[in-house]
């Protein structure tokens, strides 16, 4: 396993785990309130070094091991720090690999990043989650409640209820990425559970609707659930990545 590594972030100090190999470079972006020692995010990483293949894991400000505080945190913000750690960590070309809200924080960085991008794989992705997940379920009341006092709670399955900020809102809808074309000119894979109960299917097909790409697949698991890391989950995983990047010498 890498050892943690940190950096001075735009937003705070950032923790990482960089595994050096042959490219593309595996970059797990992970998802909200969730860090780079999750199950996929560690066993990626594993199965990276065993075969030589580049590896980069990390955690935005306010989670895991790198400082500042969640609540005080938006989708710019992570998406500028996840940016930091590749341009300060990596050389070359990318494979963006985005669970959750790491998908929407990836579809983000396909722009920014441009021609070094040569592949996105999205594991059950929540792009616009903020907005149509979260304002769209919110009553009248609780729109009122995040928008006059800066803040509302809503229940996890996950552990903590999750604090919904009004930054958090408004910063999402200066980052929505399908409301405008979303070009991707290299193989794309989308992975998604049946039973994922926090990204609904409408969501899966807006994003693979919506991104323009020459190669593009979407999977859709019968009785997967959200984590999407039961061992079968985790295979399928690795298999898209190997699909994106091609056989050796392609």
């Amino acid at each position: 396993m890498a050892e943690t590594a940190f950096l001075d972030g735009p937003n705070a100090r950032l923790a990482y785990a960089f595994t050096p190999g042959s490219g593309p470079v595996v970059v797990f972006l992970s998802g909200y309130k969730s860090d780079m020692e999750g199950t996929k995010a560690v066993h990626l990483e594993a199965w990276a070094e065993a075969q030589g293949r580049a590896f980069l894991r990390l955690d935005y400000s306010g989670h895991g091991q790198s400082g500042g505080v969640f609540e005080e945190g938006c989708i710019g913000d992570w998406a500028a720090d996840a940016q930091a750690v590749i341009e300060a960590v990596t050389e070359g070309p990318l494979l963006l690999v985005g669970s959750s809200m790491g998908g929407w924080i990836a579809s983000l960085l396909t722009k920014r990043l441009g021609a070094r991008v040569a592949g996105f794989v999205g594991i059950a992705a929540a792009p616009d989650f903020t907005e149509d997940g979260f304002w769209a379920g919110f009553s009248e009341e609780e729109r009122a409640k995040v928008m006059e006092e800066g803040v509302t709670y809503l229940p996890s399955a996950y552990g903590d209820p999750y604090a919904v900020t009004r930054r958090l809102i408004e910063d999402g809808r200066d980052n929505f990425v399908l409301r405008a074309p979303l070009p991707m000119p290299y193989p794309v894979r989308l992975l998604q559970g049946s039973e994922d109960e926090a990204v609904t299917r409408e969501t899966l097909l807006a994003l693979f609707d919506h991104i323009d790409s020459p190669d593009l697949r979407l999977s859709l698991v019968k009785g997967a659930d959200h984590r999407f890391s039961e061992p079968g989950n985790l295979a399928m995983i690795e298999a898209a990545i190997l699909d994106v990047l091609g056989a050796p010498g392609e």
